[in-house]
């Protein structure tokens, strides 16, 4: 049976994410950064701090893979942080909404990601190699709400999405 680990910060957590092997955790202290921490013998030590993002952030997701990380915020923006070795360079991906990005996940393959968002869509991101830069297409129908919540089927193709009007 797998061991249960308590892990006490002083502050309220709105969003994390670990990393593949569990040894570091991005977290957002209910605020418009993100902190990731590393895992030391006498807890954890604040190793980066990410700030790009205006508003809140409302949502992290650590792609295992590819060891990039996605995050989404109230300010309507998404960013793709890429680790050099030595900092987190942060992308900034073209989401195309007028409301607040509220949940960001990883594809399966870790090639694109989707964005949901109050704007009644979802945004699901791709890097487009021609402009060296991350750009989105938009799911609006059916959804007639704010959604809040995603998943990648196994696929890489299909997506769940739940939404406040309570569908899915």
């Amino acid at each position: 049976m797998a061991v249960l680990n308590q892990h006490t910060f002083p502050f309220c957590v709105t969003a994390h994410a670990f990393n593949s092997d569990q040894t570091k955790v991005a977290v957002c202290p209910n605020t418009n950064e993100v902190q990731i921490y590393g895992k030391s013998t006498g807890g954890w030590t604040l190793e980066h701090t990410l700030r790009e993002h205006d508003l809140q952030v409302t949502s992290i997701d650590w792609a295992p893979k590819t060891n990039r990380i996605v995050t989404c915020s109230q300010d309507k923006n998404a960013y793709v942080w890429n680790y050099d070795g030595q900092a987190w360079k942060p992308t900034l991906v073209h989401l195309r909404i007028n409301r607040a990005a509220t949940f960001a996940k990883w594809s399966p393959n870790e090639d694109k990601f989707a964005v949901a968002s109050g704007a009644r869509c979802i945004s699901v991101c791709y890097f487009g190699e021609d402009n060296d830069w991350w750009v989105s297409k938009h799911i609006k129908k059916p959804l007639t709400s704010t959604v809040l919540c995603l998943d990648w089927h196994p696929n890489n193709v299909l997506l769940a999405a739940g939404s406040a009007d309570m569908k899915a």
